[in-house]
């Protein structure tokens, strides 16, 4: 089984961090978003995997290289280096293009996995290759999630016969057709190259779905279980504390320092080389990074902690996320959806409510009482 996996986005809404990171190597208690894609890829006995990249491709390529979790790994770029006299479009190609773009990769052989990178999920993926091969005139379907708000995501109308009758894309809520979204995780036949330009922006969503739902030959699969879209900072924080609760137990990594008096509260995650001052509490919630240094009497409750960062004394953080090698001073409050992005430095006796970003490398000496970007 092949799968292709969308990981191009730029994750404008969770900038500053996603400015020096693709938002698919987040890590999500203490390992990165994509790996636990990956991971679960591997058990559904998938053998190859695209990764249809774009913004800091590289990152990928050094991170996974040609082989993954005992799977192949292929990288495919949105844009490629072109001659300067081509027609050629050069930006990115959106959600169907890469597919179009990764043809040769995937075959015309057998259906294949499309996954939306920036989703966790339980999902069993050969659950939901069964459910497609059962379907002779399918040329897609689609996984479907119920939620409350259907609003933000593309919202299917199934028939008795998994069928979706028709599909739209981010529907006002009082007029989504149904609360079954689509949870960005499709099995295609090839005969999806068909429906798709080559070297063109397309919309998977927009474009190519509601054509086959007008063929018949798009449908639905519901599934059960965990689903979140890490989309916007409080996505992110869920996902990394609904992984954590799934673990209930703390995970301590190797050569971790607790002073004396230093709590961990369950269920948290710690990685290595991270060292906890007298009388500091971290947890519920909590994911620190590798080489953290945490001072004496701190305070982190559900907020995620990247590697190389510095919290020091009797500071608290609430429901933050504070990016690579930031130094946080003593006596600092940062609240409810800050995001602290990478190198940043954030002066003694500073309050962040909630709200508040700061750019990477940016260094902060006042309080700052209402949400807004510090650049």
């Amino acid at each position: 089984m092949k799968a292709l996996v969308l990981a191009g986005g730029f994750g404008t809404r969770l900038r500053p961090l996603s400015c020096t990171r693709p938002k698919m190597l987040f890590p999500v208690a203490n390992k990165p978003l994509l790996d636990w894609t990956l991971e679960r890829l591997a058990r559904s006995k998938t053998t190859e995997v695209v990764l249809a990249v774009n913004y800091m491709a590289e990152a990928f390529r050094k991170r996974y290289g040609r082989k993954a979790y005992g799977m192949k790994i292929h990288h495919s770029r949105d844009a490629p280096p072109t001659p300067k006299k081509t027609t050629s479009f050069r930006g990115p190609l959106r959600t169907a293009g890469p597919i179009k773009r990764a043809e040769k990769l995937l075959g015309r052989e057998e259906p294949f996995l499309v996954l939306n990178g920036d989703i966790l999920t339980d999902i069993n993926y050969k659950e939901l290759m069964k459910a497609h091969r059962e379907e002779r005139d399918a040329t897609a379907t689609i996984a479907l999630y119920k939620v409350e708000d259907p609003s933000r995501y593309g919202v299917a109308e199934v028939a008795r016969d998994d069928r979706i009758k028709r599909f739209v894309e981010k529907p006002p809520r009082e007029k989504a057709p149904s609360n079954l979204i689509n949870a960005g995780i499709y099995v295609l036949n090839p005969e999806i190259f068909n429906y798709i330009p080559e070297r063109k922006p397309v919309s998977i969503e927009r474009q190519v779905f509601p054509k086959l739902a007008r063929e018949g030959k798009l449908y639905g699969h519901e599934f059960k279980g965990f689903w979140i879209d890490i989309g916007e900072p409080t996505d992110y924080l869920t996902a990394n504390k609904l992984l954590l609760s799934k673990q209930k137990k703390n995970k301590i990594g190797e050569n971790v320092v607790l002073e004396s008096g230093a709590e961990i509260r369950e269920p948290s995650v710690v990685g290595d080389e991270v060292n906890v001052g007298e009388e500091a509490k971290i947890g519920p919630y909590a994911s620190l990074g590798d080489q953290v240094y945490v001072g004496k009497g701190a305070r982190i409750e559900n907020s995620i902690i990247f590697p190389g960062a510095t919290i020091s004394e009797f500071t608290i953080i609430k429901e933050a996320i504070i990016g690579e090698a930031v130094t946080v001073g003593r006596r600092v409050k940062i609240g409810e959806g800050c995001i602290i992005g990478d190198q940043a430095i954030i002066q003694d006796n500073v309050t962040l409510t909630r709200g508040v970003t700061v750019c990477p490398s940016k260094e902060v000496s006042e309080s700052a009482l209402t949400p807004k970007c510090l650049m």
